[in-house]
C-alpha cells in the first residue's frame, strides 16, 4: 500500500507546483484562444514619464516600467474566448488616464501610435505618411490642428485652410482642410530664401479668419527637400486667454515613418 500512496503523493505535489507555475495569461485548454499583438510606437514629451498596461498590468522591460521620449515596443499576449485586451495609457505621476483603447481579435495585430506633451495628445500618428516630394529643392506639408478651439472657442468646427505667404508677402500656395482629427491635403512648393513660411489660418474655401476679429498668422521654416508634418497648436496667454498658433512640432522629427 506504501508503494501505491507515494507515486500519487508525488504527482500530487507536481500537479499543484505546475499549476502554480502558469502564467496569469494561461487558461484551461478548452477555452477559445487567439494569439495577439500590439505594436506601441509613441514619443512622450512630457515632463514626467508614462506607463502603459494592458489589461491592468504594467508592461515592463527588465525593471524599466515607465517611458520618457522615444518609446518603441512590441506586445504579444493571447485573447479568451474573443474577449478584447484593454491598454491603458497614463501619467506615472499624477495617474492621469491619458488613453485607452480595446484590442480585439478582429485585428488581432494592431498598432498604437502616439505623441504627448503638456495639454497635448495626438493619436493614431502613424496613420498618415509625409507627402512625398515630387521635385528636387521643393518644401512639402500636412498639418493636422488637435487643440483647435481649446482656446480661441472661436465657436467654427469645420475644416481650415492656410494660405502659405513669404515674408515679402508672395503667396506660395494654400494648403486645404486642415483638420482637427485628420491631416490637411498635402501641399509642396520651390524652396527659398529667407526660408520662412508665414500661415494665414482661414475658414475653408474663404479669406475669413477662423475667429472672428482677429487674422491668425503662424510662422515655420522651408526646407528643401523636405517633407513635413506640421502640428498646429493653439497656445494661451498668463491669464488663460488665446495668444497664438504654434507651428514648430514637426512628427517626422520624432517617427520613422
Amino acid at each position: 500500500m506504501k508503494t501505491k500512496i507515494v507515486p500519487i503523493l508525488l504527482f500530487s505535489i507536481v500537479l499543484i507546483l505546475c499549476q502554480a507555475c502558469i502564467n496569469e495569461d494561461m487558461v484551461p485548454y478548452y477555452e477559445k484562444q487567439q494569439p495577439g499583438k500590439v505594436v506601441i510606437r509613441g514619443y512622450n514629451a512630457q515632463k514626467d514619464s508614462i506607463q502603459i498596461a494592458v489589461d491592468g498590468k504594467i508592461l515592463k522591460e527588465a525593471k524599466i516600467d515607465a517611458y520618457i521620449k522615444k518609446i518603441a515596443k512590441d506586445h504579444e499576449f493571447v485573447f479568451y474566448s474573443d474577449k478584447a485586451k484593454v491598454v491603458e495609457i497614463t501619467n506615472k505621476v499624477s495617474k492621469q488616464l491619458l488613453y485607452s483603447y480595446k484590442l480585439t481579435t478582429a485585428k488581432p495585430i494592431d498598432t498604437i501610435s502616439f505623441y504627448t506633451k503638456e495639454d497635448l495628445w495626438i493619436e493614431n500618428v502613424l496613420a498618415a505618411k509625409p507627402g512625398k516630394i515630387t521635385q528636387t529643392g521643393y518644401a512639402g506639408f500636412k498639418f493636422i490642428f488637435p487643440t483647435l478651439n481649446k482656446y480661441s472657442a472661436s465657436g467654427y468646427t469645420g475644416k481650415l485652410d492656410g494660405i502659405m505667404r513669404k515674408v515679402n508677402g508672395e503667396v506660395v500656395g494654400v494648403v486645404k482642410n486642415i483638420g482637427k482629427d485628420t491631416y490637411s491635403d498635402f501641399i509642396e512648393f520651390p524652396s527659398s530664401l529667407p526660408p520662412i513660411i508665414r500661415m494665414e489660418l482661414v475658414k475653408h474655401n474663404t479669406t475669413e479668419s477662423y475667429i472672428n476679429g482677429r487674422q491668425v498668422i503662424t510662422v515655420m521654416l522651408m526646407l528643401p527637400n523636405k517633407s513635413r508634418l506640421i502640428v498646429l497648436d493653439e497656445r494661451k496667454d498668463q491669464s488663460g486667454k488665446f495668444l497664438n498658433v504654434d507651428a514648430s512640432l514637426n512628427l517626422v522629427d520624432y517617427f520613422d515613418f
